[in-house]
Order: C-alpha cells, then sequence, then structure tokens
C-alpha cells in the first residue's frame, strides 16, 4: 500500500509541476527538476531509490518508442549523414576523450571506468531539448536532427558502457571481441526491431477493435525490450526501428478511431513519465550526498572537468561535422551550407536526461572491480551533469537561439504546400463523389460537395492576413456557437430523464469529435 501511495503522490506532483510550468511559460522538466531538488531536503519526504530496470525496460522504451512513431521517416532519411555523425561519431568522440581526460585527472581510477563514464555522459536527451526547440520555435530541421539524434545516439552509448563495463570487470576485450559486440547487440537489435515491427502491423491490420489496437500499440515497445534483452542485444535500436516502421505505415494500418485514441493514450503516458523521470532525477540528490564518500575537492573537480569537455567537445564536433562535410562535391550539391547559428544552437542542445539516468545505474559495483574504483563518485557526477545541463543550458538555449536569429521556419510555404496538395485532393474526393453518387439523393451529392469545396477554399485561406473575418474562420465560430447550443439541449435532456446516459454519450462524442475539427482549423 506504501508503495501504491508514493506512486499516486509522485505522479500528482508531476501533473502540478506540470501544470504551474506551462502558467508560468517555463518548460516542464526544468520546474520538476528543480521541485524534486527541493524536495530531497524536505524533511519526511521517502528517499527514492531507482532501479536501473525500472528506467531501461519501464520508462526508455515507451518515450522513444513514441518519438520514433512521431518521426517523419523521409525527413529523417534525408538527414541521415548528420544524425549518424552525432548519435554515433559525436557519441564515441566525447566517450573516449572526457574519459582519457578524467583519466588524467584521476590516474589512480582504470582507463576503462574514465570511458564508461564517459559513456554514460554522452549522450544528450530529447526531451527536454525539443520541448524547448518546439517552444521557441527553432527550425524543422534542427528539431530533426536532435529528434534523430536522441533516437539512436542512446543505443551508442548503452553499448559503449557496456563494452567499457565488460572491460572493467576483467573480461577479455579487443578489436575482434568489440566488433563481435557491436554486430550481435546492434545488429540484433535492427533485425528484432523490423521483425517485431512487421509482425506488430500484420496484427493491426487483422484488428478491428480500436481498444485492441491501442492495446497492442501499448505493448509492443514493451515486449520488443524484453525479447531484446533475452536475447541479448540492443532493446533500444529495436523498439527504435520498430516505431519508425510503425510509424510510417499508421496511415494504412489503423483506423481513423484506432489513431485519435491511441493519439490520445500515448500523449497522457509520455506527459506522465516525462514528469516523473524528471521528478526523480531531483529527488536522488540527498540520497546521492549522503552516500558520496569522496572528498569535496575531487568531487568539484571531476564535476567541472565532465561538464566542461562534454559541452566543449560538443562544439569542437559540431562544426568540422557541418562543413567539413560539404567540401565533398556530392554533398555541397545536395545540401544548402547553414548559417552558423544552426550548428551553434544545435551545440548548445546538449541536455542530458533519462539514458544518462539509467546508463550510470548499470555501471558494475566497486566490489566487482579488480582494485575497485569510485562508483559513488561517479554516479553523482553523471546525476551532476544531467541537473547542469538542464539548468544552465536548457534556460540559456531560447536567448542564445533569439540572439543568434535562429527562428522557426514560415508557415507560408508549408501553408503553401498544404493549400495546393488539398486542391489535388478535393479533386479527387469529387471525382469519386461522382463515380459513386449513382442514386444517391441529390441534396446529400451537393452537402459532401459543398464540404469538400469548404475544405479546399480554407486551406487557401489560411494564407492570407486579412483583416476582416474569412468566411471559414467565420464558419468555425458560428458553428463552435450552435456546437455549445446543442450540447446544453442534451445535457438538459438527460438531466431531465428524458434521454439515458447512453443517448447523450453517442451525441456528446459526435459533436466533440466535430468540434475537434473545427479547434484544428482554429490552431
Amino acid at each position: 500500500m506504501e508503495g501504491i501511495v508514493d506512486t499516486v503522490v509522485l505522479i500528482a506532483i508531476a501533473v502540478i509541476g506540470a501544470a504551474l510550468a506551462r502558467r508560468l511559460g517555463f518548460i516542464a522538466p526544468l520546474v520538476l527538476l528543480v521541485a524534486g531538488l527541493g524536495l530531497s531536503f524536505v524533511p519526511g519526504v521517502p528517499v527514492v531509490h531507482v532501479e536501473p530496470e525500472l528506467v531501461l525496460v519501464g520508462i526508455l522504451p515507451p518515450l522513444l518508442y513514441v518519438a520514433a512513431l512521431q518521426t517523419s521517416v523521409p525527413a529523417f532519411r534525408r538527414a541521415l549523414r548528420p544524425i549518424m555523425l552525432l548519435a554515433v561519431g559525436l557519441v564515441v568522440f566525447t566517450a573516449l576523450l572526457t574519459g582519457f581526460l578524467l583519466h588524467l585527472l584521476l590516474p589512480e581510477v582504470p582507463l576503462a571506468a574514465c570511458v564508461a563514464l564517459g559513456a554514460v555522459v554522452a549522450p544528450p536527451d530529447a526531451v527536454s531539448a525539443i520541448a524547448i526547440a518546439r517552444r521557441i520555435g527553432l527550425p524543422r530541421r534542427i528539431i530533426t536532427l536532435l529528434e534523430g539524434e536522441s533516437l539512436l545516439n542512446d543505443a551508442t552509448a548503452l553499448v559503449l558502457v557496456r563494452i567499457a563495463g565488460g572491460a572493467l570487470t576483467g573480461a577479455a576485450i579487443g578489436f575482434w571481441e568489440i566488433s563481435r559486440d557491436v554486430v550481435v547487440i546492434a545488429g540484433g537489435g535492427l533485425a528484432l526491431g523490423f521483425v517485431a515491427a512487421i509482425l506488430a502491423a500484420w496484427l493491426h491490420r487483422r484488428i478491428e477493435d480500436p481498444l485492441l489496437d491501442d492495446a497492442l500499440s501499448l505493448l509492443t515497445p514493451f515486449v520488443v525490450v524484453v525479447v531484446a534483452e533475452t536475447l541479448h542485444t540492443s532493446s533500444v535500436v529495436a523498439v527504435v526501428v520498430a516505431g519508425l516502421y510503425l510509424g510510417h505505415r499508421i496511415p494504412d494500418l489503423l483506423s481513423p478511431t484506432s489513431r485519435l485514441q491511441m493519439d490520445a493514450v500515448w500523449r497522457l503516458i509520455v506527459f506522465l513519465l516525462e514528469g516523473v523521470v524528471f521528478l526523480l532525477v531531483g529527488l536522488q540528490l540527498r540520497d546521492l550526498v549522503g552516500d558520496l564518500e569522496t572528498g569535496l575537492a575531487t568531487t568539484v573537480s571531476v564535476t567541472a572537468l565532465v561538464f566542461g569537455a562534454i559541452v566543449v567537445l560538443r562544439f569542437v564536433w559540431m562544426y568540422p561535422a557541418t562543413y567539413l562535410a560539404r567540401l565533398i562535391p556530392r554533398v555541397r550539391s545536395r545540401e544548402e551550407r547553414p548559417p552558423v547559428g544552426e550548428p551553434t544552437v544545435v551545440a548548445w542542445a546538449g541536455m542530458r536526461g533519462v539514458v544518462t539516468l539509467a546508463a550510470v545505474l548499470t555501471l558494475p559495483a566497486s566490489d566487482d572491480v579488480p582494485g575497485g574504483y569510485p562508483r559513488d563518485l561517479f554516479v553523482f557526477t553523471a546525476f551532476a551533469i544531467i541537473v547542469l545541463t538542464l539548468l544552465i543550458q536548457g534556460t540559456t538555449l531560447p536567448v542564445l537561439a533569439h540572439r543568434l536569429g535562429v527562428r522557426e521556419d514560415t508557415g507560408t510555404a508549408d501553408a503553401l504546400a498544404e493549400a495546393a496538395v488539398q486542391t489535388r485532393a478535393t479533386r479527387a474526393a469529387l471525382e469519386a463523389l461522382d463515380r459513386h453518387a449513382g442514386d444517391a439523393p441529390a441534396s446529400v451529392v451537393e452537402r459532401l460537395r459543398a464540404m469538400a469545396e469548404h475544405r479546399d477554399h480554407g486551406a487557401w485561406e489560411r494564407l492570407g492576413r486579412q483583416d476582416r473575418e474569412t468566411p471559414s474562420a467565420a464558419y468555425r465560430r458560428l458553428r463552435h456557437e450552435m456546437i455549445l447550443a446543442e450540447r446544453e439541449v442534451f445535457r438538459t435532456a438527460r438531466n431531465d430523464g428524458r434521454i439515458p446516459e447512453e443517448v447523450l454519450s453517442r451525441a456528446q462524442r459526435d459533436l466533440d469529435l466535430e468540434e475537434s475539427q473545427l479547434n484544428r482549423g482554429d490552431d
């Protein structure tokens, strides 16, 4: 019972913190992190111990799966080169150099342990970065780059942590052993992800009940992770591959009702998980400080070195990766040269989060390492890096983007493209109407024709900047008022006993669906 109460309290605090953040215009992860830091020192607040399995199996898979579902595969494919440079090249570069620098500061600590910590802090977390990027309006190509990096860098970091941890505990390690591990872990995860996605797609095609569709979607990332861990392959790669494949094919696999319900369910789950995980990071502080046996000077030196290394190395990597690659004729002809502000913003958007939290907890115990190593110091440093990057980089990223003039892509191009495609879609819809009208009543045909033409006109009206109210805007405003009136009549009839609750529910659902379409037009 106590565990249930603690879970409910954590979720309640996460919801209240997120609501407060939206009210004040702050980023929710930052508010919840600060709330957790403050609560960790409040007397009576229970000490929180986060198990690595909770993060690796319970929190990380659904977050990665949803991010992959929502990622545009064509955009991901176009940005694959810079994404791989960040997700693989930068993670390896950061892990190795940070490890070597830390070994110079602490020569008594095994190099493998230092590299393991470097791998722990190497991958940025996209939860806070994407939240800030969308809120301040960064260009879509930057958001795609950050999303793609976060989907793949977790696997690179966890593989490095596993290899370094094996070397630390005395396992034989060499070029062939590392190559074999990479092929088995990453390649196995890739194959498993494709197999799981094909199987899930086959099931989705045969399921007609939206509730079963949603249940299958919820189970998919967890089943993939359990199978991947059993086969000792990369669960992160498997989940991401499955999410990318299914997300690209969702329009063909799910019914409209299933898609609407699934979107709502996943948004709620991600909202709660993101809130709880940043709250947990903050709540760890008191326990970590109490367990720390290393002296203050060494702790501060190690934390400052690691923080400075991951920030500087990301800048050192970012500019050559952005501009030197464009010296290749093939790349130069395919990709335009971005202004210097864009790689600067991407370099500064290196906040750490849930992957660093999970990875550091998987480090072997000091007693399992010949000669030992300061695991308590490494765990504290990893948590300190999460806090510092979120508070320093997370709060200053909007200011930096504004100063450098890195702003959201203009909506005109999107609206123009949407209007052009909508015109073709309307033409196809009217042709289908003419083919299948048959003996349908003329009033029904004309009504459907008017609805199609209204959608076409509305798409073109969104391009305008008129001072007066457009016909589509007037339609939405008036229809809103009509729906409110209809809803009130049904509610009153239910209260008076003239209709049962089931009738109200059916009418309410129809009105809600129509109003959600109207709200889309307002957005």
